[in-house]
């Protein structure tokens, strides 16, 4: 059998990330070269109905009880946009505290009293970078940890119920739900395996939405300008001084909302500020949408008709609606944590999981450790005995009566 470890510092070793700016899916061709591995492996385990369909989308079936439920296990195969995840050069060190050097030649430190979570880890085998890349156990952890527990109940023989896999592109861009086939996964219920510190299990997440605004000027000599030159840089800035800074999400936390500026270009006659929006709560959500487009109507009276164009699109919603009443799932998986060990803790995410946009279109899922901490950059990294542990709990889900 190969070790969850194993199988993970193979899959890293693809380069999966996904691109925003694209129009196809998946977003990245590459995803694709990862998800033809898995598909391999899955035939290679007796996994006869292993298959990729054209949009990137892995799904394989392990026939199990009948008498028991259809369970799915989902993880996704993109890494994050926002840091490199190219020629990524894992390795496992022994750790028994301290701080860790990275990358001697460009003296970059994984330091103790940067990250806290470090002396949780003391006595464990950590996977780090060489601090110029992330790892991706964001989230190839929760993809190795499906492939090993199911080589254990296809190899060991224990009774289980019927496993339904699967892996998705773009999860990081927010499209990894567009083109899951729910009916052709067949499950009667799923877990995401997305999250990351031990025990945690996450049913809640925020309400989320990308808002675009653009903003048009006119250009006109600098010598000339007086009373004509509109310049909608600065109409951008007021835009953003109208927002309440105290919702930016270096100043929140918990069940706290924010509206995050993420990227920006501008000139005299046309400039783009993009945002995200996020609340736990709908009708905190539906205040800060409310706010913007304010804002925007605010300017376009200061300024003319036309001056700030606001679009805002709804990515996903928070799944607590559609997990509650099916609350039953949460407690299986809550007695699997307890069975290997882990002291489990319902937590919202701060984020959104494929499970959120899988449960408002009827497969209640909601998301799973899988024991990686700092995700998304250059200080990313997971404990070999936590991907273990966490494998062990999965195949304790599905062999539940």
């Amino acid at each position: 059998m190969k070790s969850v470890s194993e199988r993970f510092l193979r899959y890293v070793s693809f380069d999966t990330q996904s691109d925003e700016s694209s129009k196809t899916c998946p977003s990245t061709a590459k995803q694709k070269l990862l998800g033809q591995v898995l598909v391999e492996e899955m035939l290679e385990l007796g996994i006869a109905d292993a298959a990729m369909d054209e949009h990137g989308y892995v799904y394989g079936t392990i026939p199990g009880d009948p008498n028991l439920p259809t369970i799915g296990l989902i993880a996704h195969m993109d890494t994050a946009p926002g840091c490199s995840g190219a020629d990524i050069k894992a390795r496992i060190v022994e750790y028994n505290g301290g701080d860790i050097c990275l990358n001697a030649e460009k003296d970059i430190w994984l330091r103790e009293a940067d990250y806290a979570s470090l002396k949780k880890n003391k006595g464990k085998h950590l996977i780090v970078t060489d601090g110029t890349t992330l790892l991706g156990a964001d989230d190839k952890a929760g993809v190795a940890e499906i492939m090993a527990a199911a080589e254990y109940l296809i190899t060991s023989g224990v009774p289980h119920a019927t496993v339904k896999i699967g892996f998705t592109p773009d999860e990081e861009i927010g499209r990894g739900a567009d083109l899951f086939d729910v009916a052709r996964f067949g499950a009667d219920f799923a877990y995401t395996a997305d999250g990351g510190t031990i025990g945690e299990i996450e049913y809640e997440n925020f309400n989320a939405a990308g808002a675009r605004v653009e903003f048009n000027g006119l250009s006109i000599h600098p010598g000339a300008a007086k009373d004509k030159m509109v310049n909608s840089q600065y109409i951008a800035m007021e835009f953003n001084s109208l927002l309440p800074a105290a919702q930016r999400p270096e100043y929140t936390d918990g069940y706290e909302g924010f509206i995050m500026l993420r990227d920006m270009e501008g000139q005299i006659e046309r400039s783009v500020l993009n945002y995200i929006i996020r609340d736990h709560d709908m009708a905190k959500f539906l205040e800060k949408k409310a706010i913007m487009t304010a804002a925007a109507e605010f300017l376009n009276r200061k300024y003319g008709e036309g001056s700030v164009v606001l679009t805002i699109r709804d990515s996903y919603f928070n799944m607590r609606e559609k997990i509650e009443p099916v609350m039953h799932i949460v407690d299986r998986a809550m007695e699997a944590m307890k069975k290997v060990g882990m002291e489990p803790k319902a937590a919202p995410i701060r984020g959104g999981t494929d499970g959120a946009r899988l449960s408002f279109e009827g497969l209640p899922c909601p998301n799973l450790c899988t024991g990686g901490q700092n995700y998304h950059g250059r200080f990313e990294y997971i404990p070999v005995e936590d991907m273990e542990l966490c494998t062990r709990m999965l195949i304790e889900i599905v062999t539940m009566e």
